[in-house]
């Protein structure tokens, strides 16, 4: 196995409890993440999708839809700790690893792939994560947004290569003259990262080993422990293509959630 699409899924969540169980236009949001991240591993060689959970449930429910998956201890306090633990007990450890939320029924296949076609076009990557460029119109939304959830959207700023510099939950980069900015170009010079994650396998165990970041605790971003150590964080440069709406859901949160993306479902169809 060369690359593990690790999926961590709980039970117990606290705002929606049996969540990855909860059906979405007819179908299970375990079972819709699990099929999208097994038509991104079908195009890459020695790819496989694995669940890792710590309900018995959940495991009930993978096994009667011939999910592959594994349980993991009920310690672990964060979708990577279970990933972590996934990852330690493959007889067959994989070079690459993503970590893919069971509670993101709509990721794009796409993103999922540029994630590992990053690593297995440049086996020296350490960490990658999407970022989408903001079209001016996107970008106003997204201030809007914030005023009412200041903590709402993550933003990143790179090098030429890819690797970030630095992520906030504030806009970065600031605008100087943007008004006539606005007028030679459709698209802002910001990038919003979306919350999806790869790991070179020796990068993640040096993560898991790692104490809070400053700025991490600051930010409530984990990817910033990993630059104040010195861990490069490929941005990999996506797009939402023809399903724009698909932008403004990142995952389910909470049972209101269900209907927002099963009218993006109604609207573009299966994807």
């Amino acid at each position: 196995m060369k690359t593990l699409i690790g999926i961590p899924a709980r039970y117990g969540s606290t705002r929606f409890p049996g969540k990855p169980l909860a059906k979405i236009a007819g179908k299970e949001m375990l079972l819709r993440v699990y099929e999208n991240a097994m038509k991104a591993a079908s195009k890459f060689d020695g790819c496989e999708a694995i669940v890792a959970t710590d309900d018995e449930r959940i495991m009930a429910f993978c096994t009667e839809k011939g999910i592959k998956a594994q349980m993991t201890s009920s310690e672990c306090r964060t979708g990577t700790d279970r990933i972590v633990e996934l990852v330690r007990s493959q007889a067959e450890k994989p070079e690459f690893v993503v970590n893919l939320q069971g509670d993101n029924p709509i990721c794009p296949t796409w993103f999922i792939e540029a994630i590992i076609g990053a690593y297995y076009n440049d086996n020296t990557v350490e960490t990658v994560t999407p970022v989408v460029n903001l079209s001016w119109t996107e970008l106003d939304s997204l201030r809007d947004h914030k005023r009412e959830t200041p903590f709402s959207g993550t933003t990143a700023v790179f090098n030429n290569k890819g690797d970030a510099f630095y992520f906030s939950k504030n806009i970065i980069p600031a605008i100087r003259k943007e008004d006539k900015i606005r007028e030679t170009t459709d698209m802002s010079p910001v990038y919003r990262q979306v919350g999806l994650y790869g790991y070179r396998t020796d990068i993640l165990e040096k993560i898991a080993s790692l104490p809070e970041g400053v700025y991490e605790k600051l930010e409530g971003l984990e990817q910033l422990r990993w630059i104040e150590n010195n861990i490069k964080v490929r941005c990999v440069k996506v797009d939402y293509r023809t399903f724009t709406k698909m932008a403004a859901l990142s995952g389910v949160d909470s049972p209101a959630d269900v209907a927002r993306v099963e009218a993006v479902l109604a609207e573009y169809g299966e994807f």
